[in-house]
């Protein structure tokens, strides 16, 4: 099996939902094309959960707030970003999601690549086999 992912399944772990809006086709592409990116630097994600938001009263005049949640083994990540345009809004929270997971990649292989010693105040016994 190759490293690449099957879209049908990414597909499946990406949920969109509007609030205080009806999403469109074009917006769900958007946010679909955006988080397939995100499968690529992690395949242990479960889910990634998006919600854009419309909000009016805020400034008087259209705002929209792009929530990102990405379900993964460990702690999930959670990002907001709010912009005047809900497009605008959506990429800058991938982009965030994206440096996110880079940062815990590059973590997990400092760690893998560079473990630390262990400190013992106590000496082992030693194992040997006698006859």
């Amino acid at each position: 099996m190759d490293n690449q992912t099957d879209p049908s399944s990414t597909a499946d772990k990406i949920i969109a939902q509007g609030i205080h809006m009806d999403l469109t086709d074009a917006l769900r592409a958007s946010i679909a094309s955006k988080c397939e990116r995100l499968f690529r630097h992690q395949e242990r994600i479960i889910r990634i959960r998006v919600y854009l938001e419309y909000d009016k009263r805020r400034t008087g005049k259209p705002h929209f707030i792009a929530k990102g949640h990405i379900e993964i083994g460990g702690p999930d990540m959670v990002v907001t970003m709010e912009s005047d345009d809900a497009y605008k809004a959506i990429d800058m929270m991938a982009q965030k999601l994206d440096r996110l997971l880079r940062v815990r990649a590059s973590a997990h292989k400092k760690k893998r690549l560079h473990p630390r010693t262990v400190e013992l105040d106590a000496t082992l016994p030693k194992v040997g086999i006698e006859d």
